[in-house]
């Protein structure tokens, strides 16, 4: 127990002294468990800004998929249980908790995430959005699209 606390207090002194991209080879541990968290990233959308990573646009690109009811209630990699309607996504390298700006390519449109759970491990997708999340993009029907992921940190 002392070793997952002490793990987890390191994590979040990272994060809060780096920025996303940075912290995320501390992050890939896929590491501790912990209990769910009730906020959403809308709620939490509008205490952070924009961070710009090395990467000429500020972000990375590629394709996303969504996941929904049936890995509802399975646990993330964050040690929640996993709720379809909430705004979070998986990332393979992001920190775990980390809020992210994902934009849709195709129409323009954003939604703000958080980082709970490890993945996606099928084709060369770059992220898994919650159903919640690929509503609010308008990729819900579709299944997959190009999108933009844009790293957050807090004011």
């Amino acid at each position: 127990m002392n070793k997952l606390i002490t793990a987890m207090l390191y994590l979040v002194v990272c994060s809060f002294f780096s920025n996303p991209i940075s912290t995320a080879a501390a992050a890939k541990h896929g590491g501790g468990r912990h209990h769910h968290q009730h906020h959403t990233a809308r709620h939490h959308q509008h205490h952070y800004r924009h961070h710009h990573s090395g990467s000429r646009n500020g972000g990375s690109e590629g394709i996303a998929s969504w996941y929904g009811n049936q890995f509802q209630g399975h646990v993330t990699a964050s040690g929640e249980r996993y709720d379809m309607n909430e705004l979070t996504a998986a990332h393979n390298s992001l920190p775990l908790s980390s809020y992210v700006q994902v934009t849709n390519m195709h129409n323009q449109r954003t939604v703000v995430v958080r980082i709970n759970d490890r993945g996606p491990y099928t084709g060369n997708r770059v992220m898994d959005l919650s159903y919640a999340a690929a509503k609010e993009l308008g990729i819900h029907k579709s299944g997959t699209a190009a999108i933009k992921i844009t790293p957050l940190a807090m004011n």
